[in-house]
């Protein structure tokens, strides 16, 4: 595969730590391949460390001049309010970062088992495009949120360092996941910790109060924002990235292989398109709409040249007839379709002026290859002498199906002789399709000691020179016929898939806090009690509902609660100094039903006016639109839901109809 061009973004400091520990044998790494020449690739690793130090102080210097124009103070040089030295900045930030993915895949490749170290063999596939991750620095929950704990929920900040700590450990392990599954699951754990605490934290008038900063993946400028809603839109965007990257990685030669890329690049695209149609107003020009469009159609591409490949796979149980020669044209034909739309996406303003020249161009090669590929195959159905069943098939590939009521234009050629001269025509279109891709392809930097691709389209070219010689007679004096295009048709549908955030369960970090349907920043509520209730003949004289905080539904007017000072909506949060925020309505009933004649001390909590209540039936917090349901994230809560003003970043909402409360239990009297 070729580098992802992502450019990278944390401090000079941190990040070459990182990298010196990447000189270690990773997990799945050839560990005999790696220490039997050991002295000379250690000298290539040092090497390969001089330089990304190197790199990354110039682009320390580079970040620093680039904010300095984006926020001028006194006493810095004129030159930095140039729009122009900002512009020069950028597009160093650009290059320095595009040497340093150079240098770390370098890296890796000496560390780990690469397709450059493997033994040429005949079946080498045609790399892919994977997307690099969008990189973040460390960030200080600490202040923010235990400020937030004191003053709104009324609980001592110091005593939840445990779980600050949990979130920060989880976000600086994002920072870096794995290329596999467990990078997946954990990008997906956080993205879910992220919606529990924007339930819980935030509301339309108030933020967290802290700076999320994340690195473009396109270009490595970085852009920063005060709201939760981008750092939950960059740990989506790095969820669809991953999946390119473990795509890219699979071993296409076998049809497993196949499988497993076209489902990630599947799940990439769906991705790319969740965020595009949540996410508005980026602050990065790889979160842009008309970026994650380019980004969705180009997963989509790659996933259906997984298709092809998988179909074009030698079978020895199912010989290669002039019926599958025709679904491979009519697959290549659709990938070389596909990768068209996505060229074009990628040359127009403002793609083409951020996406790499090295995407550009293999973009356009590919297009030119399957569609030489398609007209390959298709002249090998038409020399292969096909019965004449599959004539009708046949003409299909060309013209496409038509109604019956309309004429069909040109028939194919009954003879042989005739389809013999129709297929080297269609070989002659391939052989000039094949060599304009290497000329395509000869116009871009070489990026890889070992060109696969230039390998790929060699391969390609000989094939079809081999076989239009076989058809070159020495008598062929007739008029070269005029090869018609390929009908584009894929036998196998490929449906986007959305991210799948319910397959990783999470618990809520801040649980001690209380359930989200009282316990959040959308709530006003104030602590009475310890009240001290006594046994009447009635009972306590309250009625209880629901779970999780367990509701007083009502009080008896003259009882012994309305005589202690409860009140009808009241949650009860403490029996007898014991926490029961989240018990269920039978734990508390039993409780009760279990103190004697000296009574109860219940502490209770008072929704303040301005606040909603509550719902007990099962309805999703308000997510900024990113999740459709609280199944897909993995956690069951409910949060009232309040209208409010579109936010700072526009995450999509979608009204819905308020559900009627299922989830009470019945009434209970103590």
């Amino acid at each position: 595969m070729i580098p992802e061009d992502r450019r990278d973004g944390p401090g000079a400091d941190e990040e070459s730590t990182q990298l010196q520990a990447a000189g270690s044998v990773r997990k799945g790494c050839d560990t005999l391949a790696a220490q039997t020449p050991c002295g000379r690739l250690q000298s290539r690793r040092a090497r390969i460390h001089q330089q990304i130090n190197k790199e990354l102080r110039m682009r320390t210097g580079a970040e620093n001049l680039y904010r300095a124009r984006a926020s001028p103070q006194p006493g810095l040089p004129r030159a930095t309010s140039n729009a122009r030295v900002r512009e020069t900045v950028a597009l160093e930030l650009s290059y320095v970062n595009s040497s340093l993915q150079l240098l770390k895949e370098e890296l890796e490749e000496l560390n780990c088992s690469v397709d450059t170290d493997m033994p040429d063999r005949e079946g080498t596939t045609v790399p892919m495009i994977p997307l690099g991750l969008k990189e973040t620095k460390e960030l200080d929950w600490s202040t923010a949120l235990k400020e937030l704990i004191s003053g709104h929920f009324g609980e001592d900040g110091a005593s939840y360092e445990t779980e600050i700590r949990e979130l920060t450990n989880l976000r600086q392990a994002v920072r870096t996941p794995s290329r596999s599954e467990s990078g997946l699951e954990l990008l997906t754990a956080y993205y879910n910790q992220l919606c529990l605490l924007d339930a819980r934290f935030v509301t339309p008038a108030r933020s967290l109060g802290l700076l999320f900063q994340w690195y473009d993946s396109l270009t490595g400028v970085p852009a920063q924002q005060r709201a939760l809603a981008f750092e939950k839109g960059s740990v989506l965007f790095n969820i669809g990235a991953l999946h390119t990257q473990i795509g890219a990685r699979q071993d296409r030669g076998c049809p497993t292989g196949t499988s497993r890329a076209a489902e990630s690049f599947q799940r990439a695209a769906g991705a790319f398109n969740l965020l595009r149609q949540k996410f508005s107003r980026a602050p990065s020009p790889d979160m842009s709409p008309a970026s994650l469009s380019m980004l969705e159609q180009l997963m989509a591409a790659q996933a259906q040249e997984c298709v092809f490949e998988g179909l074009s796979l030698p079978v020895p149980t199912a010989p290669r007839d002039c019926l599958a020669q025709l679904h491979l044209a009519q697959e290549a034909a659709q990938v070389a379709a596909q990768y068209e739309l996505v060229h074009q996406a990628m040359i127009q303003p403002p793609v083409c002026s951020y996406v790499p020249f090295s995407w550009t161009t293999l973009v356009h090669v590919k297009a030119k290859h399957f569609r030489s590929l398609a007209h390959y195959h298709a002249a090998v159905a038409l020399c292969d002498s096909p019965p004449e069943a599959e004539l009708l098939a046949l003409e299909q590939v060309f013209l496409g199906p038509l109604p019956p009521s309309e004429p069909r234009g040109l028939m194919l050629p009954q003879e042989y002789e005739e389809r013999r001269k129709l297929g080297k025509a269609h070989l002659k279109r391939a052989i000039l399709g094949q060599e304009e891709a290497l000329r395509l392809h000869a116009l871009g930097r070489a990026l890889r000691r070992v060109d696969l691709l230039q390998a790929v389209l060699g391969q390609a070219l000989r094939c079809s020179l081999t076989r239009y010689s076989e058809l070159d007679l020495e008598d062929d004096f007739f008029e070269a016929t005029e090869a018609p295009d390929i009908q584009p048709k894929t036998h196998r549908t490929l449906e986007v898939r959305a991210p799948s955030f319910s397959r990783v369960k999470v618990a809520d970090i801040f649980h001690r806090l209380g359930p989200l349907s009282v316990f959040s920043a959308r709530n006003r509520w104030r602590l009475v009690g310890p009240v001290h209730v006594t046994r009447g003949e009635g009972g306590f004289g309250f009625t209880l509902r629901g779970d999780s905080p367990v509701l007083i539904a009502a009080v008896i007017p003259g009882g012994h609660a309305a005589a202690a000072g409860l009140q009808e909506g009241d949650y009860i949060v403490s029996v007898n100094g014991q926490p029961c925020k989240w018990w269920k309505h039978a734990e508390v009933v039993a409780q009760l039903k279990g103190v004697g004649d000296e009574g109860v001390s219940l502490q209770v909590v008072t929704l303040l006016p301005g606040t909603e209540p509550p719902s007990t039936g099962d309805r999703r917090p308000a997510l900024r639109g990113l999740l459709r349901n609280q199944k897909e994230c993995g956690w069951r809560t409910s949060v009232p839901v309040r209208a409010s003003p579109r936010p700072l970043l526009g995450w999509g909402r979608k009204a819905k109809r308020d559900k009627t409360a299922g989830g009470l239990s019945p009434a209970s009297q103590p």
